[in-house]
């Protein structure tokens, strides 16, 4: 069993913040956590039910964000957790966590959902989506886009807020979610969404010609746990060509709400993210790029401090969009 760093009443790491400038280059705190428990960063590869069971439903540890009301609830037949503050919506969060289709849940996921709800100042809907391989594509995405579509007709009525203001957000595969779901509203002339943010998304499937897959391969996530995830949301098909799941397949991102997109800078998806970024600028999508150096993926939901820089980008581009939404 990992050990993870002791954090501080905040929630996160209580050590000093990273110190790296080069991107690339790993956090001399993540390299000093590393040196005395090398299992931190180990990719997971035993795929056993009993381990897929575990990964999908432990908790990281006790809350450290305190929110106004935490609800669980189902929508569209779809598990849900509502994190609802006091005061006033600006908008909604609706979030996707990660785990490669296959790992991960709204109990594993709790602390980011809670730390997007504090920082956005936005309620949050935490979607239990259905997981591969026993639900392959796109059963998930399906969830995810109901649950969506429900937020967006439910704003104002349930949650108070205006008209809209709806942001889509995940992590990893949840912003590989996030980011479909997007295009499907697209593809539907859905209207509401007031943005999307992508945190170290998974973009191009099983492409190759990223160097940073090469480059931090089994920091954190090695090619064989990526083809195994990959597979298992497949379900038997191939879906290297499939544009609602290798987004890079996308005829066009042209009409996509505003993005944020969140990269590591030792992380083997950085590459492919930072090009869905340009992509999406480059077909007239308001975007911007944050990387924060040094850091592996992950570092968000492990509340490295590296993530606090991330939560803080997060929570200002959002409120900047949600207000627009007024």
């Amino acid at each position: 069993m990992v050990e993870w760093p002791k954090c501080g009443p905040d929630g996160h790491p209580d050590l000093e913040d990273s110190v790296t400038i080069d991107e690339g280059v790993l956090d001399p705190w993540i390299t000093e956590q590393l040196a005395s428990n090398p299992a931190l960063l180990t990719p997971m590869e035993d795929t056993s039910p009993e381990i897929l069971a575990l990964a999908r439903t432990v908790s990281l540890g006790p809350p450290t964000v305190e929110i106004d009301q935490v609800v669980d609830d189902t929508v569209a037949g779809v598990p849900v957790r509502l994190y609802t503050h006091a005061t006033p919506a600006p908008g909604v969060v609706v979030y996707f966590h990660g785990g490669g289709f296959v790992l991960g849940g709204i109990e594993v996921m709790d602390g980011v959902a809670r730390e997007l709800a504090r920082t956005t100042g936005a309620p949050v809907v935490s979607v239990g989506y259905r997981l591969a391989p026993e639900d392959p594509f796109p059963a998930g995405l399906d969830d995810c886009e109901a649950v969506t579509r429900w937020a967006i007709e439910q704003a104002t009525t349930r949650f108070g807020a205006p008209a809209g203001s709806v942001v889509v957000a995940g992590e990893s595969a949840g912003g590989n979610l996030a980011a479909a779901v997007a295009l499907r509203l697209r593809e539907a002339a859905i209207a509401g969404l007031a943005g999307q943010v992508l945190i170290y998304p998974g973009a191009d499937g099983r492409a190759t010609h990223y160097p940073s897959r090469d480059e931090f391969d089994g920091l954190v996530l090695s090619r064989a746990q990526r083809d195994y995830y990959w597979a298992s949301y497949g379900g038997g098909r191939s879906l290297d060509d499939e544009p609602f799941a290798a987004l890079m397949r996308q005829p066009t991102l042209a009409g996509l709400p505003p993005a944020l997109v969140v990269l590591g800078g030792c992380d083997v998806l950085r590459d492919e993210g930072r090009a869905y970024a340009q992509r999406l600028a480059a077909e007239g999508v308001d975007t911007e790029e944050v990387c924060v150096p040094g850091q592996p993926h992950g570092f968000v939901n492990f509340g490295f401090p590296g993530a606090r820089p991330a939560y803080a980008a997060i929570g200002r581009w959002t409120r900047d969009r949600l207000g627009g939404a007024r």
